[in-house]
């Protein structure tokens, strides 16, 4: 089992900045990609951004050149630095870690940490 622990939600004005970060213990596969999704109210959740376990990334266009991940292997932790954020990135962020062997994954979430951009 692997376990996330997220931080770093909460209340900001439009144009303004948050670090979102999640650290995952427990059964971490060598190969994983570690990612944020969000979820607003009434929609699906999305993928936000992800990165590899060497470090490949990947955005959302809506948040491409605004947001930032990045990742501390020696720490399993992921950051997302959300820069001039916007009302319409208001929602749960949560964390997701998939273990890759070979042609299988496993996907594990944290809790989710609310985002909330007031205009």
């Amino acid at each position: 089992q692997v376990q996330l622990v997220e931080s770093g939600g909460g209340l900001v004005q439009a144009g303004g900045s948050l670090r979102l970060s999640c650290a995952a213990s427990g059964a971490i596969f060598s190969i994983n990609v570690m990612g944020w999704y969000r979820q607003a109210p009434g929609k699906q959740r999305e993928l936000v951004a992800a990165v590899s376990t060497p470090g490949s990334t990947n955005y959302a266009d809506s948040v491409k050149g605004r947001f930032t991940i990045s990742r501390d292997n020696a720490k399993n932790t992921i950051y997302l630095q959300m820069n001039n954020l916007k009302p319409e990135d208001t929602a749960v962020y949560f964390c997701n870690l998939r273990n890759i062997r070979g042609f299988s994954h496993s996907d594990y979430w944290g809790q989710g940490t609310q985002v909330t951009v007031s205009s």
